[in-house]
């Protein structure tokens, strides 16, 4: 069975970090990309990461601020997020992609996790 579990959210004060974690199981994606959602907004992406070779994408909105990274050996991925801003606000989920392209979509996705929220306090 094909899971991706995501831990780590919580409420932080602005500025403040939070590493958010995805642990998949079942199977190692090509593309390890992060979303999040807001309340009355469409999902939108975060960040992306290539499992093979460590290639890095990001949104205009949180470059510079967030970091994506992988473990192999535990396959699991992480978001290292600094600097948060109220508007970082949002249930941020993890997704696996099989094939090898960059998608920047949620539809260009197949496998999501539960979600984790992160809640940034002005």
């Amino acid at each position: 069975q094909v899971q991706l579990v995501e831990s780590g959210g919580g409420l932080v004060q602005a500025g403040g970090s939070l590493r958010l974690s995805c642990a998949a199981s079942g199977r190692t994606f090509s593309i390890y990309g992060w979303f999040r959602q807001a309340p009355g907004k469409e999902r939108e992406f975060v960040a992306a990461i290539r499992y093979s070779g460590g290639s890095t994408y990001y949104a205009d909105s949180v470059k510079g601020r967030f970091s994506i990274s992988r473990d192999n050996g535990k396959n699991t991925v992480y978001l290292q997020m600094n600097s948060l801003k109220p508007e970082d606000t949002a249930v941020y989920y993890c997704a696996g992609r099989t094939d090898p392209w960059i998608g920047r979509s949620p539809d260009n996705y197949r496998y999501w996790g539960q979600g984790t929220q992160v809640t940034v306090a002005a």
